[in-house]
């Protein structure tokens, strides 16, 4: 990490080789790399006649699909914690509130 909070590290896509930097650590960017190669890879093996430009844009709108399946995954998890947190709320309120009936009907 240089002394500006950044990392600059060297990394290999496509036999390609690419000099990055970015605020994440150097392992965090070697991953990254190493992930938008592998996803090459794979478009490469599936289609062994497609260019290299081809290439890299199926692997952004490929990477882009997996990315907002996993975002609207997400925001539907935090729907559905917020909605289990209020009815949680809820049957705790409703508990309280017929204890004290209970308390108040035996008096």
């Amino acid at each position: 990490m240089s002394q500006n909070g950044k990392s600059k590290i060297t990394v290999e896509i496509h036999n390609r080789k690419y000099t990055v930097v970015g605020e994440e650590s150097s392992d965090h960017i070697k991953k990254v790399a190493s992930m938008v190669d592998q996803k090459m890879d794979e478009i490469r093996h599936a289609k062994p006649s497609i260019d290299s430009a081809q290439l890299a844009v199926l692997t952004a709108l490929n990477t882009m699909n997996d990315y907002m399946k996993l975002k609207e995954d997400y925001n539907h998890l935090k729907q559905q914690q917020s909605f289990n947190q209020k009815s949680m709320n809820n049957n705790t309120n409703q508990k309280q509130f017929n204890y004290k009936d209970r308390k108040e009907d035996r008096r």
